[in-house]
Formats: C-alpha cells, sequence, structure tokens
C-alpha cells in the first residue's frame, strides 16, 4: 500500500517549544530487520513498543516516527488524561451507566499503565501527575449540565465535589466561572514531556527509535515491508498506531472524521502578573459544555503560563494553513481577555493545531487489519488515555494476552461509514458551528 498522505502539523507545538532541545535525530537511512514495527510514536506507538517489551523481552521493536517526537498531535495535546466517560459528542460527556462504567475502567487502565511508566522511568511530576481536573461552568446551562453529570457519578459510585464560585476564584483567579465539578481521578501531563521521556527511557539494544522517518509504502511480501524515503525495515509483524492516518494506509476509507483543535499558549508570566492573577499555580479546567473552552495555568519548566484550547474544524485533508491559526487565535484572545482581565497586555507565545480523529459511533479500531498488520487507532478525541489503551491492547492482540478490554474492543462495530464527502463536511461543520453557538459563554 502506498501511503497517500503523510503528517502535517500547523503552528509551533507549544509544550515542545518549552522544553531543552532534544537529542539529535536517527532517521533510518538503513535496511534492516525487527521483530515488530510500530509505525508512530504518540501516546499509541510508545504504549505498544513498551507492551511489547515486556512481553516479548528478547524480541526487536522498531518505532518509526514521521516527524519528531512530541512535536505531533501528542505534543500538541491539551494534557488531561481523564479517567470518567468523556463524550464529545455528548451534552455533558456521560452514556449509559453499564456503557460508562466498562469505559472508566479501561481508562483507569491506561492510566494505570502510564503511571507505572513513570515510576519506572522517574518522570518528573510535571511530566504525569494525578492531581484531578475541574468541570468548569461559566453560565446557568453549564451548571446544569455539572448537576447532571454529578447525578450521573453519583449512580456510578464515583467520587466527585461540586465547587461554587467563591472556589473557583480562589483556585483560578478568574471570577468568570459560575461554579465546577472537581473528579480526583485525572491525571495531568505535561504532554511533550511525557511522549519524550517515554521515548528516552525506551531506547535500549532492543528498542529502536527512528524519528524524521515517515513511511512512504508498506508492503506483504510473507514479512511486512515498510519503506521510508532513505531506508526499509522488514518485520512479520505491525502495529499501525497513526490514528487519523489509518485512512492514509489504505484502511477505515470514509469511516473517520478528521477534526482538528487548537490552542494558544501564553509567554510567561511575570511576577507581578503572577500575583495581579492570584489562585493556584497549577489547574486544570474542562469546559461544562464538550464544545467549549478548556484551560490550564501551569508552572514549570518555561515559567508560568495559561494554556487556553476551544474551536473544532471538520478537515478531511487532514491541513489547515496558518490563515486558520491566525483566525482562531483571536478567538483565543477573546476567551483568555473574558477570563483574565486583570491580565491585559500579556500575549500568546505559541499557537497552534492538533489533529483528531473520531467515528460516528464513537469506537475505536483495535484489532487485526490483515495478517501480521494490527491497529491501534481512532481515539475519538481523547489520545492520552484511549491512545494509551488502544498501544497496550493491540500488543496483546497480537501475543494473545486476553482481558475484558481487549474483548470490549475486539467485539466493537467498525465505524460507521460518513456520508458522501460534501455531505460530510457541510454536515459536520453546521453541527460544530451549531454546538458552539450554543455553548455561549462556555467557550
Amino acid at each position: 500500500m502506498k501511503v497517500t498522505r503523510l503528517p502535517r502539523d500547523p503552528g509551533p507545538a507549544g509544550w515542545h517549544c518549552l522544553l531543552p532541545d532534544a537529542h539529535l535525530p536517527t532517521p533510518l537511512e538503513e535496511t534492516t530487520t525487527a521483530d515488530w514495527l510500530v509505525i508512530g510514536a504518540g501516546f499509541a506507538g510508545l504504549s505498544a513498543a513498551r507492551r511489547l517489551s515486556q512481553l516479548c523481552p528478547g524480541d526487536r521493536v522498531v518505532i518509526l516516527e514521521a516527524s519528531r517526537v512530541g512535536e505531533g498531535p501528542a505534543g500538541r495535546n491539551s494534557g488531561f488524561m481523564i479517567d470518567l466517560p468523556h463524550d464529545l459528542a455528548s451534552e455533558n460527556y456521560g452514556g449509559t451507566l453499564s456503557a460508562d462504567a466498562a469505559q472508566t475502567a479501561d481508562n483507569r487502565r491506561a492510566i494505570e499503565f502510564a503511571a507505572e511508566i513513570a515510576a519506572d522511568f522517574e518522570l518528573p511530576k510535571e511530566a504525569f501527575s494525578r492531581s484531578g481536573k475541574i468541570n468548569a461552568a461559566a453560565t446557568t446551562k453549564g451548571q446544569t449540565h455539572n448537576s447532571d453529570y454529578a447525578r450521573h457519578l453519583t449512580a456510578l459510585g464515583e467520587d466527585h465535589e461540586l465547587l461554587d464560585a467563591e472556589h473557583m476564584q480562589d483556585l483560578t483567579g478568574s471570577s468568570y466561572y459560575q461554579g465546577g465539578l472537581f473528579t480526583p481521578g485525572t491525571a495531568m501531563i505535561q504532554p511533550a514531556l511525557y511522549v519524550r521521556s517515554v521515548a528516552d527511557g525506551l531506547r535500549s539494544n532492543r528498542v529502536t527509535l527512528h524519528e524524521l522517518s515517515p513511511v512512504t509504502s508498506l508492503t506483504r511480501r510473507g514479512d511486512w515491508v515498510a519503506e521510508t524515503p532513505k531506508g526499509k525495515v522488514t518485520a512479520p509483524n505491525v502495529i499501525l498506531a497513526v490514528n487519523g492516518h489509518l485512512e492514509s494506509f489504505g484502511h477505515m476509507t470514509g469511516r473517520l472524521m478528521h477534526v482538528f483543535t487548537y490552542a494558544s499558549m501564553t509567554a510567561a508570566l511575570s511576577a507581578e502578573e503572577c500575583a495581579r492573577l492570584g489562585g493556584a499555580p497549577e489547574w486544570g479546567l474542562t469546559p461544562a459544555d464538550p464544545l467549549g473552552t478548556t484551560v490550564r495555568r501551569i508552572s514549570g519548566t518555561g515559567g508560568d503560563r495559561i494554556v487556553i484550547r476551544n474551536r473544532f474544524t471538520f478537515d478531511p485533508s487532514m491541513e489547515v494553513d496558518d490563515r486558520r491559526i491566525e483566525q482562531v487565535g483571536r478567538d483565543h484572545d477573546r476567551a483568555f481577555a473574558a477570563r483574565f482581565p486583570m491580565l491585559g497586555g500579556v500575549r500568546m507565545a505559541y499557537r497552534w493545531g492538533g489533529r483528531l480523529c473520531l467515528s460516528l459511533n464513537n469506537v475505536q479500531v483495535i484489532g487485526e487489519l490483515e495478517p501480521g498488520l494490527w491497529s491501534a487507532c481512532c481515539q475519538n478525541g481523547l489520545g492520552t488515555a484511549k491512545g494509551t489503551l488502544a498501544g497496550v491492547l493491540a500488543a496483546e492482540a497480537a501475543n494473545g494476552v486476553a482481558s475484558d478490554a481487549l474483548q470490549r474492543a475486539m467485539s466493537a462495530p467498525l465505524p460507521k461509514r460518513l456520508p458522501p464527502a460534501p455531505l460530510a463536511r457541510i454536515g459536520a461543520s453546521l453541527r460544530l458551528r451549531w454546538g458552539e453557538a450554543r455553548a455561549g459563554k462556555e467557550l
């Protein structure tokens, strides 16, 4: 199969820009063999490689990454590794009790796997911390969403705490929010630091990572042969951890929705600006309405900063131009100014877009596509937890390791087929704009 598109990521990945320069990349420039080839070094690919190293310690694993680790979609994530149901297509993230209980169990398995990595590789707290998160409500409607979700969590037997406006202001320094819903199980990560640290921890004489090595063709000749611009890898087993680019490899064509979301990160706040803001030095807010604005305050490598994330666009080409980043950036500036009027004059240092892959029926693509070719794709906008789990389950499926999570993944239906391209574009764009308009001040 000829790979029809290669990844293109708009704008500088702010999280990655905060970090010291990475070691020099080692692109694949030779013909080599491996027991396992993993394509993609995001959450799914790195988790798959980690699990393979546990299950098959004597096997050689090669990872091919098209760009640099931390510069692709994984390093553009908002950094919430959420344990509870978080369906972006719903009004308040929840579904049925049975489905949500299963989803919570799966998400927690992913978080436990990440926590073990963090402990084994001695990742700093900034890279991975189980600090919980808050659904922030800026409107009466948002408060209602939080109250409905709180009742749902009670029925699930999950811990949570409803916060009032005063508590929200004490935490964030902002008077914008009417209330919040705190849940303790989310792990907060610095996404670029996390994936770069995991990649560094995996490197050994049995796990080799080649960056700047996009796969341009993948052919089955008994074993699988992956070609890059300057090299070739032959392996009997391949795990595709490329999320929406699964279509670029010829699979699930017409079944995956390609969406971009966008973020802006401020310059480092001065001591005087931090004093003006007040609040705690670190926190994370997801919006009570799924199409609202996500906000994080961070305090670590790169100083004290605020990150704003909002807006979704449907882009089947899997590409957006710089003008889109500029346009959405104006929306970010308005959202920032509304929440933090005391920080007038603070500029945005980085703006970027990140690719998401969703399916109409909210299912992933985990399993064997062809003999020896496995998929860990379609994370439905939740790459941290679902990507991590997808990589783990693909590695386990390829090695015959059974679990309830794998059974659920393997028995899931295929992603629903999308309408014809023009209708899909019009319908998805209208649905997103309608949802954002309904979000009101939550956006």
